[in-house]
């Protein structure tokens, strides 16, 4: 009797991995919403972690731009030089940022609770979203982030 091989079957996404796609996809509808100073503090915590080499990867290097015209000023975004981030180029720097560090993501929810935010069901289902996230990996439970489930040393 031959043995034939069945054709691979597309993995189903991991439990972090669905994580890290829902909250990139909550902050990209978050940073549509909010305010413009806002866009520019939630960026600047985005980018904290990143080199300049690591910004030119993302988002055809929309983000590079952006850091080097503020003269490396992560707070100091113009307004013009922001015009041009979409939700998804939003999206896919979280979603980088997250596989450099998780943690700067889930950073995000102390400038949630800022004054100018609350009230807004997208930022309410975010911070859910990150607390959620947040309480698996204190305990141990799927969902952790790639790099302390290769035994790496915390920072």
């Amino acid at each position: 009797m031959d043995l034939i091989e069945s054709p691979a079957t597309p993995e189903t996404p991991s439990s972090a991995s669905r994580d890290n796609t829902e909250i990139a996809q909550l902050v990209a509808a978050v940073y549509e919403t909010i305010p413009p100073q806002e866009k520019s503090r939630m960026l600047g915590l985005l980018l904290r972690p990143l080199g300049i080499l690591s910004l030119v990867a993302v988002a055809d290097g929309i983000f590079a731009r952006l850091w080097i015209r503020s003269g490396q000023q992560l707070n100091a975004f113009h307004l013009d030089d922001m015009q041009g981030i979409r939700a998804s180029d939003v999206a896919d720097l979280v979603t980088f940022v997250q596989q450099v560090s998780v943690e700067t993501v889930d950073g995000l929810s102390a400038m949630l609770t800022s004054p100018a935010l609350v009230g807004s069901a997208t930022v309410a289902i975010l911070l859910g979203a990150l607390m959620q996230r947040a309480q698996r990996r204190r305990i141990g439970m799927p969902g952790r982030s790639r790099w302390s489930d290769r035994g790496a040393l915390p920072s």
